[in-house]
């Protein structure tokens, strides 16, 4: 029950991934701001953490508007008075995948959302952070952000590889502060991003795929930790890897 009475901004919450990783920590006791642009599906996931009896906060914004973001950070910390951890799940990829078929407004898009609302929303929390002297900041990548991915696209794959290492500059400058940054990197995650792609995976594949519950328990074990503890890259992906190619599709 480590994160019992933690203060936890989960963004991208109202589905997937951020979803999860919500409600696994208002399970064990955290207050949980469930951050997302859809306010309908944060609403629900809210319920469910006060179903559970859990509490909970809803704020809808973008991540890339970083005025909104920074009212949200004021919000956490005028309702419960701190913010412990910070998961920056936000995040989405385009409908187009090839670099000669993606668009301008493509790449703002992709890139605003995965990195840039990264950035901003770590901007937000790190003030009151370093007043406590303590603070986790987790950062949730791709492995297309390792090895440039046709699954992902230019755009999504450059963003995640900018939010990789943004995680490692985190950890360089706030270095010896007793705030930490971790990354967690999955694999093919059976989520709703992947319907956003030119080719969808079959009910098979998907099945093969990590899920978002087993993304979410990585996360709550890097927020649990104590901490003088780091674990700053966590990889996660399938055990089975399937062959793809017939999904990269050409737009």
């Amino acid at each position: 029950m480590g994160m019992r009475d933690n203060v936890c901004i989960v963004t991208g919450g109202g589905s997937g991934i951020g979803r999860a990783a919500a409600l696994m920590m208002a399970a064990q006791g955290a207050r949980v701001a469930v951050v997302g642009r859809t306010e309908s599906k944060l609403t629900a996931v809210r319920g469910e953490i006060e179903r559970q009896g859990g509490t909970a906060l809803v704020v809808s914004l973008d991540v890339a508007d970083r005025e909104a973001v920074l009212r949200m950070a004021a919000e956490v910390l005028a309702a419960w008075g701190r913010i412990d951890v910070l998961v920056n799940n936000a995040g989405h990829s385009s409908a187009h995948r090839m670099l000669l078929t993606t668009m301008p407004e493509d790449i703002r898009a992709t890139v605003d959302s995965n990195l840039a609302g990264t950035i901003y929303c770590t901007q937000a929390v790190m003030p009151a952070m370093q007043a406590a002297g303590a603070g986790t900041i987790i950062n949730v990548a791709s492995l297309a952000g390792v090895g440039g991915s046709l699954l992902g696209g230019p755009s999504y794959s450059a963003a995640k590889a900018g939010v990789i290492n943004f995680t490692r500059y985190l950890n360089t400058e706030f270095r010896n502060s007793g705030l930490r940054a971790s990354v967690i990197i999955p694999g093919e995650v059976d989520t709703p991003i992947i319907e956003h792609r030119p080719v969808h995976p079959s009910p098979e594949a998907r099945a093969t795929m990590v899920a978002s519950e087993d993304v979410a328990r990585a996360i709550v074990l890097v927020a649990d930790l104590p901490q003088r503890t780091l674990i700053p890259e966590l990889t996660i992906r399938p055990t089975c890897q399937r062959d793809t190619s017939a999904e990269v599709g050409l737009q």
